[in-house]
């Protein structure tokens, strides 16, 4: 067993706040929906931004500490959440190997929501969900949660603010044997036999290789004749990338880039207004567009000093960095991972993709 399954944590103090990460917000929800008496998830954030909690420690299965109260106690609260079996782990571990931008911010100490939902298509549930959290404490009260297991889920949820891998320990493994697995699954691996006797024939220049386009099908009875076309395209783009060495992004990543090419079949592959937003930022930034949509992450401070001095010749508003996001009024900017600015404006209350991306930000408020 890797030394690192138990980890402890000290006692937040008194810190009035709530979770800010999607993550965080997702533990708390689950806590919330399973809860049967609002009054103690009321008490139980109190009794969090007071302090009232002690030192954490978390396991696999479990997380727990002694949360004091006025009324008696201190009492020994617990959270239990079920492991994941070791064929679970080999399918996350797969489908986080199978892409870099998975690898990179999970590293990074994020958890982008297409990484839950390409878990979550192989089987894998990370998040919980109701009835997934059980609370144990040895106060008199019957409720469940009691307001002492209230307070140790919320402050749980600020660990997962700053590290998702609290989550993943609880899941049943540790940050170390998580990084040896994902790091021997994409290590590059050795031939499995000496190539002395077995030395193939040189393969032909495929470099200037093009797709002379689509094979002209007809309709079958029920699938119109745009179906074989976009699964050509598709079947072509696949192909290609692998000539290229490239990882074929996963299923929601194949549909947006799919109904950004082929709009008539937009409302095929997928709905909503998350959906529509994916496939816009596709279209003005590809895959990078795509990405900085999702997934925040932090850059370093040089770069977003090099930013600030660009913007302050541009504009006398003050604008608000907040890791890749720059917002500016009702501009905001994200720094994908090639140094390109992407903008977004706000609509309603939400930031749309407005743009192609510029290496300049001060371009994009001109």
């Amino acid at each position: 067993m890797s030394d690192d399954r138990v980890r402890g944590f000290p006692a937040f103090g008194a810190a009035g706040r709530f979770a800010r990460s999607w993550w965080g917000r997702a533990w708390v929800r689950a806590m919330e929906d399973t809860a049967l008496d609002l009054r103690q998830l009321k008490k139980g954030r109190r009794y969090a931004a007071a302090g009232l909690v002690g030192s954490i420690t978390v396991s696999p299965g479990r997380i727990a500490a002694v949360v004091d109260d006025a009324d008696g106690g201190p009492y020994r609260t617990q959270l239990e959440l079920a492991e994941l079996s070791e064929a679970d782990w080999t399918r996350f571990f797969d489908r986080v190997a199978s892409r870099a931008g998975h690898l990179a911010a999970l590293l990074d100490r994020d958890m982008p929501h297409d990484l839950v939902e390409a878990a979550a298509d192989a089987g894998v549930d990370l998040l919980p969900g109701i009835g997934d959290l059980e609370p144990e404490c040895d106060c008199p009260g019957w409720e469940l949660p009691c307001r002492h297991a209230a307070a140790l889920s919320f402050q749980a949820s600020w660990l997962l603010d700053a590290d998702p891998f609290v989550l993943l320990l609880m899941r049943g493994k540790g940050e170390r044997e998580i990084r040896e697995e994902l790091e021997s699954r994409t290590a590059p691996r050795e031939p499995e036999f000496a190539a002395a006797d077995r030395t193939p024939g040189e393969l032909p220049d495929l470099t200037r290789f093009r797709p002379s386009g689509a094979p002209s099908i007809p309709a079958a009875p029920g699938v119109p004749a745009e179906a074989f076309a976009l699964l050509a395209a598709n079947a072509s783009g696949r192909a290609q990338a692998l000539l290229a060495g490239q990882p074929w992004p996963g299923r929601r990543h194949d549909a947006v880039r799919l109904a950004a090419d082929f709009p008539a079949a937009a409302g095929r592959l997928g709905e909503g207004s998350g959906f529509e937003r994916a496939v816009a930022a596709w279209r003005w930034g590809g895959p990078d567009g795509l990405e900085v949509s999702e997934t925040p992450w932090t850059p370093p401070k040089a770069v977003l000093a090099a930013a600030r001095a660009a913007l302050a010749d541009v504009t006398e508003e003050e604008p608000r960095f907040e890791r890749n996001h720059c917002t500016v009024g009702q501009v905001q900017l994200r720094l994908d991972r090639r140094g390109r600015w992407h903008p977004y404006r706000l609509e309603g209350d939400v930031w749309w993709p407005a743009g192609a991306p510029e290496s300049d930000p001060g371009l994009l408020l001109g």
